[in-house]
């Protein structure tokens, strides 16, 4: 149940057989099957409109997310905080490793209850010998992983699991900017909680959104994701696809679970698909951790190809024993967890098709209008308009209420050009598909400290 194998022999054989006959259907009867085809799809989108829709209300009226009052924590003293340990999976960025130090001595904690592990890959010698050079505080300790493969972000952090003595355990990644009292927040978090809480999920953005139309995209859809659709998940008690950082654990639970995949590369969205497994829960915090919002559009391709192929990573592993899936998470759940981590990056390949089909509808009616409504008959007809029209307008929506939720107004207008990040997504997704075949291991690197000072703005 890891992603060592992108699919089983049972997966090979049952891909196998559905297509050849998908394959028999088109050479028999071309027509119906497509039909056939249309109309599963267009039930997936209707099912999808209608689950973003309410996940959109739910997070509006009736949130759970975590809001903790830390006006006294300077009366606590220093030693009722726990030890808490930080790992810092870092790989190849000597170039902003002084400010990621800066950033985490901002965090208001006891440094006699921190550790910091600095989890730095032992063929990466220029993020090493910059490390030996910054005359760490003590609380900070440089980890040198081995040089094997897969050479991936979870298996650092296993590695950095392992040599953790704290009780709890958060991830920092190296552009980040946690708000300074993120960790006692989550502290208190987890102890008014249920025991069986096992990850506090902060919330994530940007420190420089305005920095060109690329990051203000970037922006509209990260907002939408961490202050609507997570919230609105935790409030029906679905499983939670965590965010690659800022996601604090209770030591113990995760150790329970043995960590990360270390060959899945959104090694966040399988944990948090375990976790809800093995019967834990997660909840999020409101506090925010900032980002550099990647600004240059083949470095941001790069990174969210990643992302997409660990989410066809992660549904191929879960989906392997349906019977257990559905027995240990629900029917409800369980199809929450197609819905999210099996249709969405499987819309991102589909999409263009239907993208391309109704615009040669309207600009080639006369040539090929009769062909193309052979395959919707009324009943998918009205359907699909419905998708088209309902559906787009609700999405975009749901991203315009995400800015005026979050207070971003100057920001609010770039929702209704989330179609164009819809179509590098989609780009994206077919690459990750490509590279699911062939390179499935391989981490994409995203290279960090692309923005200008000018446009930090947090």
């Amino acid at each position: 149940m890891n992603a060592s194998k992108v699919l089983t022999k049972k997966q090979l054989w049952l891909l196998i057989v559905l297509l050849a006959v998908l394959a028999a259907g088109f050479a028999v009867d071309y027509l119906n099957t497509a039909i056939v085809l249309l109309s599963i799809l267009t039930v997936f989108y209707l099912v999808n409109i209608v689950f973003s829709f309410h996940l959109t209300w739910r997070s509006i009226f009736y949130s759970k997310e975590i809001k903790i009052d830390s006006s006294r924590f300077d009366e606590i003293h220093s030693s009722y905080w726990p030890r808490y340990t930080i790992l810092c999976p870092l790989y190849k960025e000597a170039n902003i490793l002084p400010d990621f130090v800066e950033s985490i001595e901002r965090l208001d904690y006891p440094k006699d209850r921190l550790e910091c592990l600095l989890l730095l890959e032992s063929d990466d010698r220029s993020t090493i010998q910059a490390a030996k050079e910054l005359n760490l505080p003590p609380h900070f300790k440089i980890v040198e992983i081995p040089d094997s493969q897969p050479k991936t972000k979870p298996k650092a952090c296993n590695i950095g699991l392992a040599l953790a003595k704290g009780d709890f355990v958060v991830i920092y990644d190296a552009e980040d900017q946690a708000e300074p009292d993120q960790l006692k927040k989550a502290v208190v978090a987890f102890y008014k909680s249920e025991s069986n809480v096992a990850c506090i999920q902060a919330k994530l953005n940007f420190y420089n959104p305005g920095q060109n139309i690329l990051t203000k995209l970037f922006t509209s859809e990260y907002t939408l994701w961490f202050d609507l659709i997570l919230p609105g998940l935790q409030s029906i008690d679905a499983p939670i696809p965590l965010g690659g950082t800022s996601n604090h654990f209770r030591k113990a639970a995760l150790a329970k679970l043995g960590g990360w995949d270390p060959y899945n590369v959104t090694e966040d969205c399988d944990l948090g698909v375990r976790l809800k497994l093995a019967g834990y829960k997660t909840e999020i915090l409101d506090s925010i951790t900032y980002e550099e919002a990647n600004s240059n559009l083949k470095n941001w391709l790069r990174q969210r190809s990643r992302w997409v192929k660990g989410y066809f990573q992660t549904f191929l592993v879960h989906t392997r024993k349906p019977i257990r899936l559905i027995r240990e998470m629900g029917p409800k759940n369980s199809l929450i967890f197609v819905l999210v981590s099996g249709f969405l990056p499987f819309a991102n390949l589909v999409n263009p098709l239907f993208w391309a089909t109704t615009i040669a509808y309207f600009v080639f009616r006369p040539q090929i209008g009769g062909f193309i409504e052979m395959f919707f008959p009324p009943v998918l007809l009205y359907l699909s308009v419905i998708c088209l029209i309902l559906g787009n307008f609700l999405f975009i929506y749901n991203y315009l209420v995400a800015a005026a939720k979050k207070g971003f107004d100057r920001y609010t207008k770039y929702g209704l050009l989330m179609p164009l990040c819809w179509l590098l997504i989609s780009m994206a997704g077919w690459y990750a598909l490509f590279q699911l075949i062939l390179k499935p291991h391989y981490w994409e690197k995203t290279k960090h400290g692309l923005m200008k000072k000018e446009h930090i703005h947090v």
